[in-house]
């Protein structure tokens, strides 16, 4: 074997130094890929953060893998990566009925819905759009689903749709009011004076006539007064929205709503409505007109579903809390499990078409969430329902 020469050594030399030249150009390629990819990085996150909807990245079998700023702030108790979308957002065990996601999926194009959501005790509207992604180099697909509050819009088309209505009410109960409020007078007084006239004729009759006839006058005042108040009734329902708050009975405002509907229980010989009020309840700060149509809208949708007959329960009383609860329960047909959580969205109704336009309990959440009270309804499908409102009460 031959000896090292100083050539060698010199081409050695030359080696090493190739080479350090050329790993020292690799590593500055890489900080100059890192600072790139860093940029990058910083790009999508900005972008990302400026997005005000909640974005998740879904797995094939709805596992979160990725959230972005807005998720953390809306569920800030919860870690979600990794857990199903429907156990974070619904509580459930199994993938929810028609669920967008899926949709994309199945379909591989953008599906867009509407839901409702219980976030941190208060009910929000939804509007949900979810896209399929590419899939990933292991064949796994992904799917990016974005969810819009629009509570406010929603609450805001609703009440647009009840103003127009209750607008249509208050010029037909003043026009009612006017039209009939003058012959309702006429009739009484005219009762009135045919008594005053048959006081000096008593002694030439029997007295069973006399009876009868005493009997028939003030049946027609005691009517005509009934009719009055009727009136007078419709119009505190058609009082404008924006009427200033007051103190307001509970219990006044089930008896004058229950006075209302009597015309729906004369019709139902199969129907029986009892009421539990209970005493001494506080007042709240509120109005009347609107609370008048809150409880309205949960008895006309007591009395549709137990359009079989059944029992309609009224009740209110005094929580613990020094809060007003009033109960309105009947045994009616009861609501499907799936449409519990979506019966406050603004358009969902479980009637046939001609029987509503769902914006009935939607006012009802608005007018309470604008009294500082809280709506839930509690159903067991074909053995009755339980809507149960809190308001809180005002302090002696």
């Amino acid at each position: 074997m031959g000896s090292t020469t100083l050539h060698d050594l010199i081409g050695i030399e030359h080696c090493k130094q190739g080479f350090y030249q050329e790993l020292q150009q690799k590593v500055e390629l890489l900080k100059t890929s890192n600072v790139e990819l860093d940029k990058g990085r910083k790009e999508m996150q900005a972008v990302l953060d400026g997005i005000t909807d909640l974005m998740v990245v879904l797995s094939e079998d709805m596992r979160i893998q990725r959230i972005n700023h807005v998720f953390r702030e809306w569920f800030s108790d919860s870690d979600p990566v990794g857990q199903y979308c429907y156990e974070v957002f619904r509580g459930n065990f199994t993938t929810c009925d028609d669920c967008p996601a899926v949709k994309s999926l199945d379909r591989s194009e953008i599906v867009k819905d509407l839901a409702i959501y219980k976030v941190n005790g208060k009910f929000k509207q939804f509007e949900i759009i979810a896209s399929p992604l590419k899939s990933e180099p292991t064949g796994e697909r992904q799917v990016l689903l974005f969810k819009r509050d629009v509570t406010l819009e929603k609450e805001f088309q609703a009440q647009f749709y009840q103003a127009e209505k209750m607008a249509t009410v208050g010029t037909l109960a003043a026009g009612v009011a006017h039209e009939i409020n003058n012959p309702l007078a006429a009739i009484s007084g005219f009762a009135e004076g045919l008594k005053r006239r048959f006081r000096k004729m008593e002694d030439q009759l029997d007295l069973q006539m006399t009876a009868d006839f005493n009997e028939y006058a003030n049946t027609i005042i005691s009517e005509c007064d009934r009719c009055r108040d009727i009136v007078q009734t419709l119009l505190t329902f058609s009082r404008p929205m924006a009427s200033s708050l007051r103190p307001v009975d509970v219990n006044h405002c089930v008896t004058d709503t229950l006075f209302i509907l009597q015309h729906h229980l004369k019709d139902r010989q199969d129907l029986s409505v009892q009421t539990d009020l209970g005493e001494d309840l506080p007042y709240i700060m509120g109005d009347e007109s609107q609370l008048k149509q809150v409880i309205i809208n949960l008895l006309t949708n007591a009395f549709d579903a137990t359009v079989d007959g059944g029992n309609i329960l009224v009740r209110t009383k005094l929580n613990e809390a020094g809060a007003v609860e009033l109960v309105v329960e009947d045994t009616g047909y009861g609501i499907p499990p799936d449409a519990i959580d979506k019966l406050f969205e603004p358009f969902f109704t479980t009637k046939p078409v001609g029987q509503g336009i769902g914006i009935g309990l939607s006012t009802c959440y608005s007018i309470v969430k604008n009294h500082h009270g809280e709506i839930s309804v509690s159903s067991v499908d074909g053995e009755g329902t339980s809507f149960l409102v809190t308001l809180p009460g005002i302090k002696p």
